[in-house]
């Protein structure tokens, strides 16, 4: 075993949260070690779409667009149903400015339509959704010159391909560092604040099973193995959010991984075009109102049908409209592409009749046929009486027809380490851990999202908290030097 190392802060995990963590307890006078498993830094910032959410930024202004925290705060309120945690929204509400102007200080790149109102989530009331022009990998662009620069001219350290296995506790429970193990060996490093920014556990069946009783088929980082949830329960912490999870609305299957899901390869949602098909379930028996404008309330519908699977059906004639950017059936697939991908891309079916795409789809047969009748007497009547879809454009009736099966994808996960407004770890009694802190989505989506999605809440959030939480553990770190 390698020399004991001594640090003021332990960083685990180089990712949103990490690295401004550890960049503003360095720059505060820590002494900082951040360690990451991956060869890489930036963790999830290189599968995101980056949103960040903030009222009453600079580039606000710049648009002239009246906004402030406390609109912010009651739209997250809102959006939420009052299920995220009240006391860490606020703390974003209060600071998300502060972390995009520091960003745009820094030379981020934003997307030029933003900032903007964004409807592939329930939608804020005003527009104060951020994104770069390179999605998360903007905001990894901004982080990684500020990590170096900070590496240069402080007491920085940065471990790559380098492993927590485990947190080092002293007789009282508190934690008084980690075990590394790093090129081969294994490195006992002591640290006065041990702070986990690993991220979520959507890349770790087993555990989200445990945890959310659900089927995953996950979109997130391979990285996001539940590494920091992992830890913190073997040293005492309790998780918080359960209840909360909610996935997102339907991708489709990596046909070369089924638990696994390619974010950019989806059907368009019909919250984007007007929808030409139906959704049908396992039984061939319709769900939701196609058309319901709000992307939560399908959502939330489709967790409560069998494994959270269901197919688009629709005939050519819906297909062939379905051209041009926004009206497309599936995202960059021209109609013809999509008949090229027939019998191709496992879950995308054809047929001439109804009952052959059943049986070619493992959808049920009489089921898919009665409902298919019932929907085109709907369009026949201009009346759905079984869910009050209005937009009735067209019969489902000019063969061939398709099959395309989805699924609830999971983005993000939402049990995490539960903490108080200082970011300090609980155990399940409710006390705080000593020197174990914990930020970003190893605290769970559903601090800061409750059971929503809501945007912009993932991304601020793990930004500003570990902006906030480093410079405090610096302030801390300073304060007892000046009393020892």
């Amino acid at each position: 075993m390698q020399s004991d190392t001594t640090y003021d802060v332990v960083v685990v995990g180089a990712g949103t949260a990490g690295i401004p963590c550890a960049v503003h307890a360095a720059q505060g006078g820590a002494r900082v070690l951040l360690v990451e498993k991956d060869s890489k830094i930036g963790g999830t910032l290189h599968v995101t779409g980056g949103h960040m959410a903030a009222a009453g930024t600079r580039r606000q202004a710049e648009h002239g667009i009246e906004d402030s925290p406390q609109a912010h705060l009651e739209d997250i309120r809102r959006i939420s149903q009052g299920t995220a945690r009240d006391d860490l929204i606020r703390i974003v509400a209060e600071h998300a400015a502060d972390t995009v102007d520091w960003l745009a200080e820094r030379g981020f790149a934003f997307a030029p339509e933003t900032p903007r109102i964004v409807y592939g989530h329930e939608p804020y009331t005003v527009a104060r959704t951020y994104y770069g022009k390179d999605e998360g990998l903007s905001i990894l662009e901004v982080l990684r010159p500020e990590l170096e620069r900070t590496q240069e001219s402080y007491d920085l350290t940065v471990w790559t391909d380098a492993v927590v296995g485990e947190l080092r506790t002293g007789d009282d429970g508190g934690v008084i560092g980690v075990s590394v193990l790093r090129a081969g060996s294994e490195v006992e490093v002591d640290a006065d604040a041990v702070v986990l920014a690993t991220g979520g556990y959507a890349a770790d069946a087993e555990l989200f099973e445990e945890l959310e009783h659900a089927p995953l088929v996950s979109a997130a980082a391979r990285t996001s193995t539940g590494d920091g949830l992992h830890l913190g329960l073997a040293a005492g912490a309790r998780l918080q959010g359960a209840g909360t999870h909610l996935p997102t609305f339907g991708g489709l299957p990596d046909p070369r991984n089924p638990n696994r899901a390619n974010w950019s390869d989806r059907q368009r949602l019909t919250s984007e075009r007007p929808p030409r098909e139906i959704y049908v379930d396992r039984h061939g028996r319709r769900w939701v109102a196609e058309d319901e404008e709000s992307i939560d309330e399908k959502e939330r519908a489709l967790t409560r049908i069998a494994e959270q699977t269901f197919w688009t059906v629709f005939d050519d004639a819906a297909l062939s409209l379905s051209t041009g950017g926004m009206n497309q059936m599936v995202v960059g697939q021209e109609p013809d592409d999509v008949r090229a991908m027939v019998d191709t891309r496992p879950g995308l079916h054809s047929a001439a009749t109804l009952e052959e795409l059943a049986r070619a789809a493992g959808i049920d047969e009489a089921g898919l046929v009665q409902t298919v009748a019932g929907y085109n007497r709907a369009v026949a009547e201009g009346h759905d009486p079984d869910f009050g879809r209005t937009y009735l454009p067209a019969p489902i009736a000019a063969p061939p027809f398709y099959a395309i099966r989805n699924h609830a994808i999971t983005l993000v996960t939402f049990q995490g380490l539960d903490i108080d407004a200082s970011f300090g770890v609980r155990d399940e009694a409710g006390e705080v851990i000593a020197g174990l802190y914990a930020v970003g989505e190893v605290i769970g989506a559903g601090a800061t999202c409750g059971n929503s999605f809501c945007s912009g809440m993932l991304v601020t959030p793990a930004l500003t908290f570990g902006r906030l939480l480093g410079a405090r553990l610096a302030d801390a770190q300073a304060r007892a030097q000046a009393y020892s």
